[in-house]
């Protein structure tokens, strides 16, 4: 167990199975990375889960270490049925906003609530979610379903309820994909995207919900080049993205964590996307797979948090509220009855 005298290695991981194998005890405990993310390799049931959450912890020694998840609904949920209820897509609250958006808002807040009670009665404290990229005509479907509509403001207007039911239930929400993903002709899990939209187009369309939800405690930053920005790099390493757009004009100022870092989208070595990630801006690090060569690699080039890191990570923490009483039945009942079943 670290001694955690000095602040946590600016780096949240994954793991490579369904427990914490002696070896990524070792190198948890020595790294001492802020936090950790699961996928479904590492979900099998509730109380191996909460087990796995509870390992993760104990081996940096910090009972309030971040625990991350994508729990979207749709097809992006890493926890699923039979032990989880299958939410809906973005899509789905997005067609009810069409005609009742009073509606379309209070099922998602309810949606995520729901959420966001599974994720805490687990000890995961931190979902991936809400998605603010505004798909355009052509794009890629790596965003497609999710996304809350394809007007920017009912984008924003859906997604602060998702912020809100997270909240509701003690979970912190992170946007994504900041500054805009929506755009991407290819997914930037396989390939490098790169949008030639003009600063206009972007400013009319891609930024006006991460402008709108600014206040958020956490953002995930973009694996995409935009040429009208930084054609030179994508936004999780260009300085000049996170600086004059991210924390200048759409003034972003919470938590800014970085898109796995093993996506295809990103050239170099895992040194290299870790050094160019935090010196362009970014707060945090993110690695998924749990692969332990990789892992090492982002190590050896991670610094610790800065104190602006330590600073937003502190104030996104005081955002949580404690869970009231919540009839989970007749939640789950009047989200099937204004969206339907999932």
């Amino acid at each position: 167990m670290p001694a955690n005298n000095s602040p946590p290695a600016a780096i949240v991981f994954g793991c490579a199975g369904k427990t914490v194998t002696e070896e990524e005890r070792r190198f948890f405990a020595r790294v001492n990375p802020l936090g950790f993310i699961l996928f479904a390799r590492n979900i099998e049931t509730p109380a191996q889960v909460r087990a796995l959450v509870a390992e993760l912890r104990a081996s940096v020694g910090r009972p309030d270490a971040p625990v991350l998840i994508d729990q979207e609904g749709g097809r992006v949920q890493r926890l699923r049925p039979p032990h989880w209820r299958k939410a809906p897509t973005g899509e789905a609250f997005a067609r009810l906003a069409a005609t009742d958006l009073a509606a379309a808002k209070e099922a998602l807040r309810l949606n995520f609530r729901l959420i966001g009670r599974e994720l805490a009665d687990l000890g995961i404290d931190v979902d991936c979610a809400p998605v603010l990229d505004v798909p355009v005509p052509g794009a890629h479907d790596v965003i497609g379903d999710r996304a809350y509509g394809l007007e920017p403001l009912q984008v924003a207007d859906l997604a602060q309820e998702v912020m809100e039911g997270l909240y509701d239930e003690g979970v912190l929400p992170i946007i994504k994909h900041i500054p805009g993903h929506g755009r991407a002709m290819v997914d930037s899990h396989h390939d490098l995207p790169v949008v030639e939209a003009s600063l206009a187009e972007l400013e009319a369309r891609d930024f006006p919900p991460f402008r709108a939800l600014r206040h958020a405690p956490w953002a995930m930053t973009a694996h995409v080049v935009y040429t009208a920005l930084d054609a030179m790099a994508p936004a999780t390493t260009s300085a000049k993205v996170i600086t004059e757009i991210i924390r200048g004009s759409l003034g972003f100022d919470g938590v800014l964590v970085s898109d796995d870092l093993s996506m295809k989208a990103l050239g170099g070595s895992f040194e290299d996307r870790t050094r160019a990630s935090l010196d362009a801006g970014c707060d945090l690090v993110l690695h998924c797979n749990g692969e332990m060569s990789e892992m090492a690699a982002i190590a050896q080039a991670a610094r610790p948090l800065s104190e602006d890191a330590l600073t937003r990570l502190a104030r996104a923490k005081a955002l949580k509220r404690k869970p009231q009483p919540f009839d989970t039945a007749a939640a789950v009942a009047r989200v099937e009855a204004l969206v339907g079943a999932s």
